[in-house]
């Protein structure tokens, strides 16, 4: 699912907060420096505030979207910097959240956005929520489910302790330990990878998946596991933010993130699309990934449901 972050760093009570237990936060997390008290980049809440309702955008949202006037969106609030829990332990910040809510802007809602579990997001949209901004990679088995409007690319990474202990190599996992996210794309790779193990007379991946990607990062920081596979972007963050971790081989199997809405989502995935779109062509949208450190995930042209 996810590209370097380079701009303010955070302290170490980031990660340890995204490690610790609330899914992409810790009890303790702390904003990345240059934040403001409402949460993310304080350019970027410039840079929203500026955004006007586009009237063409606007007609294209579902009737019953625009009487009520709100965007939901739901997003596991646990991997920085896409999606987290900001220092006042409630409010979810980050650059999937500025996105959406730029988005909202224009297409004139008030956007939400709620935390929950990773995957308990998909079912639940078109119910509890009209979106999920939350990392998701576009893969054909989840566009059987949901509609996926593409918005911006990653790749996956890996990164072992400082040092690399175990001299273990990215193209043989075999036999060793590697912490993931539940229900992630990197999931899904480390089970084929273990299958590939096996059938060539290895020992199987130790495959620990956790809840939370800070779990997982903080597992292998603290050496209860030899690998941290995920996103490339949470991967980067995760290095920065600690002297603990480093990467380990090279960015591999990039892919499109999208937006999530229902399978029959009465045009509103065209006008995300649309709204995306006009971000892209007019720099807004490279500006607030600049703000996180992200931009090298920006992508040109957004489209809905694109070739996974």
């Amino acid at each position: 699912m996810k590209s370097l972050r380079h701009a303010a760093g955070a302290s170490l009570a980031v990660v340890a907060l995204a490690v610790s237990g609330c899914t992409y936060a810790s009890e303790e997390s702390a904003a990345p420096e240059g934040n403001s008290s409402n949460g993310g980049p304080s350019s970027n809440t410039e840079i929203i505030g500026s955004i006007k309702k586009d009237p063409t955008l606007a007609a294209m949202v579902p009737d019953d979207i625009k009487k009520s006037g709100t965007l939901r969106n739901g997003a596991a609030a646990n991997y920085a910097p896409a999606e987290f829990i900001d220092t006042d332990g409630s409010k979810v910040v980050g650059y999937d959240v500025d996105y959406i809510t730029a988005v909202g802007k224009l297409i004139g809602l008030k956007v939400t956005t709620a935390n929950a579990a990773f995957p308990s997001l998909i079912p639940a949209i078109g119910s509890k929520y009209d979106v999920s901004v939350s990392s998701f990679t576009i893969t054909a088995e989840r566009q059987k489910q949901v509609t996926m409007t593409s918005y911006f690319k990653a790749g996956f990474s890996m990164a072992v302790p400082k040092g690399n202990p175990k001299k273990i190599s990215p193209d043989d996992l075999c036999g060793h330990s590697v912490a993931v996210q539940t229900g992630t794309a990197q999931e899904t790779a480390a089970q084929q990878k273990s299958k590939a193990c096996t059938k060539a007379g290895k020992k199987p991946i130790d495959l620990l998946s956790y809840a939370s990607q800070s779990d997982a990062t903080t597992n292998v920081a603290g050496g209860k596991a030899d690998v941290l596979y995920a996103d490339s972007v949470i991967t980067g963050y995760a290095i920065k933010q600690t002297s603990k971790l480093e990467a380990l081989g090279n960015i591999t199997d990039a892919s499109m993130f999208g937006v999530v809405t229902a399978k029959n989502d009465g045009g509103l995935s065209k006008a995300i699309q649309a709204a995306t779109q006009k971000l892209i062509d007019d720099g807004t949208m490279k500006k607030l990934l600049t703000s996180w450190g992200t931009e090298d995930g920006l992508i040109e042209t957004s489209k809905v449901n694109p070739e996974s």
